[in-house]
């Protein structure tokens, strides 16, 4: 018996669209994820970019559970003495929506040049409409 390891050209990569309209933003980030890395397929392979394309739509239209809008907080320094800036997960879904889904899955994908070649592959957009209807992206059912 041989070990079975999958080759970069033998891995079919699907287009997914996702509708995030009352969505828990912790539970449809670890969806997210598990479809960027491919964890579903039976050729996963930890080492090696398994997975699928992710369209992610209505991205303002989440949910959080509890006081979350108030109390989660986003951090960001410049780098300077003083230069660190706070804002609530209320302030960024109203000025960057996609934002708040983009960070929660970057925690949830492995760092490194692996995580970031599956980072790209995950595109979110604030309202219904989106540019990759030629990939004929599938609905995915939670």
């Amino acid at each position: 018996m041989r070990t079975f390891t999958p080759k970069k050209d033998e891995i079919e990569k699907k287009w997914w669209l996702i509708n995030a309209e009352g969505r828990t933003l912790g539970r449809l980030a670890t969806e997210i994820s598990v479809l960027l890395r491919g964890k579903r397929k039976p050729e996963f392979a930890q080492f090696i970019d398994c997975g699928d394309f992710v369209v992610v739509i209505n991205a303002e239209k989440i949910s959080v559970t509890g006081k979350k809008l108030e109390q989660k907080k986003y951090y960001s320094h410049s780098g300077y003495p003083g230069g660190l800036k706070v804002k609530s997960l209320k302030e960024v879904l109203e000025k960057k929506p996609e934002e708040v889904i983009r960070k929660a899955v970057w925690g949830m994908i492995p760092k490194g040049k692996l995580g970031r070649a599956v980072y790209k592959k995950l595109k979110v957009y604030k309202g219904p409409e989106h540019p990759h209807e030629s990939q004929k992206p599938q609905e995915y059912q939670f």
